[in-house]
């Protein structure tokens, strides 16, 4: 059996900075990863990444830009720790030479992002999440940091004092099923965009390590906080960065009016994205959109902008909407983006299961409480992989060898091999992900209600008896992708409904979480973090609740957000 000190699931950004850390530390770091490393999902950001390396910004400002976005309920002392990290962190990639873009004196170029109080996200033209990956993947690659690509992560492995001894995987390329044993396990598998029917994501981001670490027995943090990017393409939900703005595009409903000042009079484009995305659907809603989108307008910003600093943006554009924004506005709409919710953990990046640490979208820290700021995704998954990184080291290096629990393997190939022999009762895995995903965009959106949330809550006794009856057609043991998107199916059910619950409870308006029936922010009673733990009596989610970390800042006292 393969065994190392540390293993790291996940090679996006957050996994591949807290692997840089182990081997600066020296000791015996590796990778699990179910695609190659850089088509890891962080090469799809595209905007840029925020520090406040700019003389004339601070990161008190930043901080504070922060807990305003995240409607104040992010845990304080991440934050600041987040903030004051973010200039050293960004810059340590500059030197391990990511190519942003620059200023005509050198200096890093910085571009607006919404609610910001400075122009302070760093950038390269269109595609900053990929350059990055890329530079980091360099210096793994130079430190041949071993890799196990192409397996998928089936289960945690507990040990007899139900510490974390180590994981599960299925290899893709041949079908084996095998142990890896470690001290630690560090999370750093995304988010889950895949339990919705249209996604920024890619078809990976199904949630693995989260709705593993909820089997295992962590808590899941905040995950009604679901993040509707303002501008998906109409079509497909590709992301057209917030950088489109930042630039200054314009949003644009069907009557060709510039809407977003009845909305945030000072921000415009630039506010918040749940106060944008609120404003969109409101358009929609009342009649002034086209197909159910809007548009978001470039024509104005001139072709060598465009194609000097937005040109993928342009691309995906002509490929996919059939529209140059050189010339027409390109139609979008509020489109699930970003999981501010994920596995519980300090501001160190550990979990309450001992051995478990998360970083990046798979954790909640939490620095994005109830709404992300643009720029802030990328920067959490290289401060927090860096910070995570080291405090996972630290743990491990304390530990002794741990005793993998070989009958996991087992209970692993029993369940495959089940899926595998079931009889055919015409059920396949797509069509009941369809279902899902189609209910959680209806019942589950921009805006919500205590009827519609029911309706959603309502489905998952039916969805999970349901799911012991599909059929695979493909038996292959070769990239048995059938196979893999029935597991993932597994994973995305049980954060779905980890998501109902937790906006069923929650009876107010915070950040990306929107009741209608409930329209004001209610501090007294909910400024707290919902934690979802999986009740095995039961077989369901169960709720309970934690408070916001605060660190006495009068400047962090909630008030009302405007932008």
């Amino acid at each position: 059996m393969n065994s190392h000190d540390l293993v790291i699931v996940g090679a996006g950004l957050a996994g591949m900075r807290a692997a840089l850390e182990g081997v600066r530390a020296g000791i015996n770091v590796a990778i699990v990863t179910k695609i190659h490393p850089l088509r890891s999902h962080s090469c799809a950001a595209q905007g840029g990444v925020n520090a406040a390396i700019n003389p004339k910004d601070s990161w008190n400002s930043h901080a504070y830009d922060t807990v305003k976005g995240a409607d104040f309920i992010g845990d304080e002392d991440a934050i600041e720790l987040m903030a004051k990290e973010a200039p050293d962190s960004v810059l340590e990639l500059d030197r391990m030479g990511c190519p942003f873009s620059r200023l005509e004196q050198g200096e890093v170029a910085q571009r607006p992002f919404g609610g910001a109080s400075f122009d302070r996200t760093c950038y390269a033209a269109d595609r900053t999440g990929q350059v990055m990956l890329h530079t980091l993947w360099e210096q793994l690659v130079k430190a041949n940091v071993p890799v196990y690509e192409e397996c998928h992560l089936q289960k945690l492995a507990l040990d007899e004092n139900g510490e974390v001894a180590g994981v599960v995987v299925y290899d893709i390329k041949n079908g084996n099923i095998f142990p890896i044993g470690a001290k630690g396990v560090l999370m750093a598998t995304g988010g889950y965009g895949r339990v919705f029917q249209v996604s920024t994501n890619a078809t990976t981001n199904t949630g693995d390590g989260m709705a593993l670490a909820l089997r295992a027995g962590a808590p899941l943090a905040d995950m009604e906080f679901v993040q509707f990017h303002p501008t998906g393409l109409l079509t497909s939900g590709i992301l057209m960065t917030e950088g489109c703005r930042g630039e200054g595009g314009y949003l644009i409903n069907a009557l060709g009016e510039r809407f977003m000042g009845k909305y945030a009079p000072t921000k415009w484009e630039l506010a918040s994205r749940d106060v944008v995305s609120r404003a969109e659907q409101t358009e929609i809603i009342e009649g002034r959109g086209k197909n159910g989108g809007i548009f978001l307008d470039l024509r104005h910003l001139g072709a060598e902008k465009i194609l000097e600093r937005l040109p993928q943006v342009r691309q995906l554009s002509i490929d996919l909407e059939g529209v140059d924004p050189i010339h027409e506005p390109i139609p979008v709409r509020p489109t699930v983006h970003y999981s501010m919710g994920g596995i519980r953990t300090d501001m160190w990046g550990a979990s309450p299961l001992k051995g478990l640490f998360a970083a990046g979208e798979a954790a909640c820290v939490s620095v994005h409480g109830a709404n992300r700021l643009g720029g802030n995704s990328l920067l959490d998954t290289i401060v927090f992989g860096k910070i995570t990184g080291r405090k996972a080291v630290e743990y491990v290096t304390a530990q002794g060898a741990k005793n993998f629990p070989m009958r996991e393997v087992e209970l692993v190939k029993a369940r495959i091999g089940e899926l595998k022999s079931r009889r055919d009762f015409g059920l396949r895995p797509n069509e009941l992900h369809h279902r899902l995903s189609t209910k959680m965009n209806q019942y589950v959106g921009v805006f919500r209600t205590k009827e519609d949330l029911q309706l959603a809550l309502e489905q998952f006794p039916r969805i999970r008896k349901d799911y012991e009856l599909i059929h695979l057609d493909d038996k292959s043991e070769v990239f048995n992708i059938d196979l893999l998107r029935a597991i993932e199916l597994g994973h995305l059910i049980d954060l779905a409904e980890c998501i109902v619950r937790g906006a069923l409870a929650r009876e107010e308006s915070r950040g990306a979480h929107t009741r209608n029936d409930f329209p004001q922010r209610d501090d007294e009673a909910w400024r707290k973090h919902t934690l979802a733990n999986w009740d095995v009596e039961k077989g369901e989610v169960a709720l309970s609740y934690e408070a916001v970390r605060t660190v006495g800042n009068d400047n962090y006292v909630p008030k009302v957000r405007v932008y």
